[in-house]
């Protein structure tokens, strides 16, 4: 990939990447574990509990909320994720295992929960007294933004907070673990954190605090504390119209684990890989050295930058099928991509081996239509490898159509497709099997033991309100069978605030949900 233009500050010695592609490539991935420890379950960011099996579609609809945790993270106007997505782990507590809910305040904060009692076991708070150089509104809200990951093994939190500093703390007691390490620039606005054979990954968007897009990692071996930085709009300022740098990753899944390294979609700005800027494409960043390793470009690529309908929205899922690694792409445009992981967009970087028509935003708007957030898959116990995407507003009108559907979703739902062998060519395609009930803004869904659950986020187009000033404002959480798409559970009026940016996390036997209010509800079955 000569050419392309890479800037680092030092070589990151990343160790045991053979066998941990060895087993990426094994099918199902990796071995599963009950607890959710990173965003979307896994490195590959699936979406799938592939342990769960208390909950099933036989007793879902027995979900009632079995606790509410008020923190003590206040709810700001500007900032629309007061809490990250939840994370699940058990730990060896003073009587016992015990397993906890983790999260991330947006006030520098670090929680962890009792998942049986919903009582806070720890809190820290890491207050950034610097003073922000921008004003903070609700796209740069100038505080933490991303999603925390678990080392199980070392018995550590690692959490990115806004001063720049990446913190690593006790999952038994929230003390520290090792020093603070600078991560990100102060204020920049990062997305969730991938841990990756003791290697912190996160991407920097949208230019806040004048941070230029790039990915980041920090090897948690070097003594040093050293980052690594792959720029992807290379020597291009943030625009003084809107503040946001070109090119940047901003899917809530940050960066996903492939066969040849990290995987991420960019969002708006100029493509010209000779002179390193890679605007809605698709990239592969090798993990020793941080190189450009491949790439794909939508062909329409000029008109995605043109209509504001980028990519960047949402993170790439990886999964293997038939012969294959697949990476699921899709963005604002609504038109699914599956490309070979090792081998992105053929020879001419532009070509997938399978390109859908459009699903829905029909009326080509930069916001509250498309996909944003991250898509989910599923191997059901026949072998079929599912795809699922949660979609803002109603489907295309020229779509075909799917052989399950549950009346007018004008405002949003989540479609399911079959992945499945094109006779023609002997590629895969993807089949649409199920469009679900109507849900506004449904957030990314995830999937357990034949069940996909999702939120309805509740928020409304202008993204500025808190909840509570619109009919419909609040969030609900609903359960439908990952087959055919039927609902199987509401949570109705249960969850009296909306959520933003976040997932709904499935382990052992529970559901947890964090919302605007700075509350995290757990869902478990009645007695």
């Amino acid at each position: 990939m000569g050419g392309h233009r890479l800037v680092s500050k030092t070589s990151a010695k990343v160790l045991g990447i053979a066998a941990r592609l060895a087993v990426f490539l094994a099918p199902g991935i990796a071995a599963a574990q009950t607890e959710w420890l990173t965003w979307g379950y896994d490195q590959q960011r699936t979406g799938w509990n592939q342990a769960e099996t208390a909950l099933t579609k036989d007793n879902v609809s027995r979900l009632e909320v079995k606790w509410q945790a008020q923190l003590s993270t206040p709810p700001r106007e500007e900032v629309l994720s007061t809490l990250t997505a939840p994370l699940v782990a058990t730990v060896n507590g003073p009587r016992g295992p015990v397993t906890r809910v983790f999260v991330a305040g947006s006030d520098n904060s670090a929680y962890a929960i009792d998942a049986e009692t919903g009582e806070v076991a720890w809190q820290r708070r890491f207050p950034n007294t610097l003073t922000a150089p921008t004003p903070g509104d609700y796209r740069c809200p100038n505080t933490q933004n991303s999603t925390p990951a678990i080392d199980k093994a070392t018995g550590t939190i690692y959490i990115s907070m806004s001063d720049g500093k990446l913190r690593g703390l006790s999952l038994v007691d929230g003390e520290d673990r090792m020093p603070p390490a600078d991560f990100t620039a102060p204020f920049a606005r990062n997305w969730s954190l991938n841990l990756i054979d003791g290697v912190v990954y996160s991407p920097t968007a949208r230019g806040c605090a004048d941070t230029p897009t790039r990915f980041t990692a920090l090897d948690l071996k070097d003594p040093m504390r050293r980052t690594l930085d792959f720029y992807t709009s290379a020597g291009v300022p943030p625009s003084s119209r809107n503040r946001e740098d070109p090119s940047g990753a901003w899917g809530r899944g940050g960066l996903v684990l492939g066969p040849r390294g990290i995987y991420a979609q960019t969002a708006d700005g100029p493509y010209d890989p000779a002179s390193g800027q890679f605007g809605e494409t698709v990239v592969a960043v090798s993990l020793k050295t941080f190189r450009l390793v491949d790439s794909y470009t939508p062909s329409n690529w000029e008109y995605l930058n043109k209509k504001d309908l980028d990519i960047g929205s949402v993170s790439p899922v990886i999964f293997p099928f038939d012969k294959w690694t697949l990476v699921g792409s899709v963005g604002k445009e609504s038109a699914i991509s599956l490309l070979d992981a090792n081998n992105l967009g053929g020879a001419d970087h532009h070509t997938p081996l399978y390109l859908s028509p459009r699903w829905g935003n029909d009326e080509e708007m930069l916001h509250d239509r498309g996909v944003w957030g991250s898509m989910a898959t599923w191997q059901d116990s026949q072998g079929k490898r599912w795809l699922f995407m949660p979609m803002q507003g109603p489907p295309s009108k020229a779509a075909p159509k799917f052989r399950h559907s549950y009346g007018n979703a004008e405002q949003g739902s989540v479609m399911a497709f079959e992945v499945r062998l094109d006779a023609g060519n002997g590629k895969p395609m993807l089949d649409p099997a199920w469009i679900s009930r109507e849900m506004h803004a449904p957030d990314p869904p995830v999937v357990a033991n034949g069940v996909v659950y999702v939120l309805q986020t509740g928020r409304n187009a202008t993204e500025t309100r808190s909840a509570g000033r619109m009919p419909g404002a609040n969030a609900v959480l609903y359960a439908l069978d990952a087959e055919t798409g039927q609902e199987l559970y509401s949570s109705e009026k249960l969850i009296a605030s909306f959520t933003h940016f976040s997932e709904p996390v499935v382990a052992g036997g529970k559901v947890f949900v964090s919302t605007w209010n700075g509350k995290v509800y757990a869902f478990g079955l009645k007695k």
